[in-house]
């Protein structure tokens, strides 16, 4: 009888500690730690926040650049409507050039510009599922109605600065080439349909669109066409390297038609470009040669940086593939972002150029801290790893200055 009493004992004592240790894990992993992080004194951080409305830019500055913590909440694709509208009212920008496919916002460019359809239709033709959202349309949608009011030297026009796609890129290189009077015939045999055909291989691909480009730089008027043409080859050059350099050549790609879009403005008599991507495509540093690293670079302070960071998210992110998503919700441990909160607010503007140096918020911002930085993947391994889905770097470094958002909600994908 004592026997069977130990056993059960034993049983008790195990399944105790069991679930002890379940809790601990769960918690690890739904908070990223066993805290919320760390804060600084919210009075004193009160003392520099500012709305969002009084951003300001420094007038050397040709390019804006607004970051994203993540690309599937609410919150900062709203910013890109919300600050790029500021940056046409108050400093006569006319350009929003987003991370996403040239072709494809080509498309978009076409419709703000007057062509046919509905913003929610050509939302879809960036082909990025991230954009698939109202709050892009409502940007398409901002666009289109202030270029209906507006002579044609003031009206906005829409890039994109990413190469991951082809069939828009290829229909308006086609489309072009026909207008400058260039055979086509050797250039429409690369596809069927809407695929590429199979009885040409990628080298033959890049020989074709390589003479295509030499026809196009005799001819004048031919600028776009051409760069129609580079975007194919980047694209091209991106299916045929090695996974751990598809980064950094994208990363070069981007900040090389980033200032291609800046040249494009300049020409059209504009000084300043807006754009927007991920926080670690943009910042002005990192471990790798980032688009925003390569422009610092050149540009120095002609290149101004505005980050983003929540405090707490709930996020759309792709589980597995792109068409199966879920709803995932993350700490940050951004020192900045729990005082934002701590402060009762629900988002703010920091800039750091603003912070005297004998302030902890100055200490804070040159120091290294955790920061939210959650790309267009999940899987369970980061819930164990939460540096995965954290960047450990001083936010002066990275950026000129910071919008905090504190709760962060998820996007819906809504445009199929």
């Amino acid at each position: 009888m004592n026997k069977n009493k130990k056993k059960i004992k034993k049983r008790y004592i195990f399944l105790g500690i069991f679930l002890v240790l379940f809790i601990i894990v769960r918690v690890f992993m739904y908070f990223g730690g066993f805290s919320t992080g760390k804060n600084i004194d919210p009075q004193e951080f009160l003392k520099y926040s500012q709305d969002i409305e009084n951003i300001n830019i420094p007038e050397n500055v040709k390019i804006i650049a607004l970051g994203e913590a993540t690309h599937g909440n609410v919150e900062f694709q709203e910013l890109k409507l919300e600050i790029f509208k500021i940056m046409v009212e108050k400093y006569g920008v006319k350009a929003f050039a987003i991370e996403g496919d040239y072709g494809g916002c080509e498309k978009v460019n076409q419709y703000i510009l007057g062509g046919d359809g509905s913003a929610d239709e050509i939302a879809k033709a960036i082909d990025f599922k991230i954009y698939k959202t109202k709050e892009i349309a409502e940007l398409i949608s901002y666009m289109r109605k202030y270029n209906e009011k507006v002579t044609d030297s003031e009206k906005l026009r829409f890039y994109g600065f990413d190469m991951q796609r082809y069939k828009y890129n290829f229909e308006f290189l086609n489309s072009n080439c026909k207008k400058l009077g260039i055979e086509t015939k050797e250039l429409e045999k690369l596809m069927n349909g809407n695929e590429w055909n199979n009885e040409y291989d990628n080298k033959k691909r890049i020989e074709v669109i390589t003479q295509i480009k030499k026809e196009l730089q005799k001819k004048e008027n031919s600028e776009q066409a051409i760069h129609l043409a580079d975007i194919l080859l980047q694209y091209f050059e991106l299916q045929t390297i090695e996974n751990n350099d598809i980064s950094l050549l994208r990363d070069k790609y981007m900040a090389e038609n980033v200032k291609w879009i800046l040249k494009q403005e300049e020409q059209l008599g504009h000084n300043r470009i807006f754009i927007s991507g991920h926080n670690m495509h943009v910042a002005k540093y990192g471990s790798m040669d980032s688009m925003g690293k390569l422009l610092f670079k050149e540009l120095e302070n002609k290149y101004y940086v505005i980050g983003t960071d929540f405090y707490k998210t709930k996020v759309n992110l792709p589980k597995n593939s792109s068409n199966n998503r879920t709803i995932q919700t993350f700490y940050s441990h951004d020192p900045l972002a729990k005082t934002a909160k701590l402060a009762g607010l629900d988002r703010c503007w920091l800039d750091f150029s603003n912070i005297p140096k004998n302030t902890e918020l100055y200490n804070t911002i040159t120091s290294y801290i955790y920061m939210g930085n959650l790309g267009e993947n999940y899987s369970l391994i980061m819930r164990l790893l939460p540096p995965s889905y954290r960047t450990f770097q001083p936010p002066a470094t990275l950026y000129d200055s910071m919008i905090i958002v504190v709760n962060a909600t998820p996007t819906k994908i809504v445009l199929k």
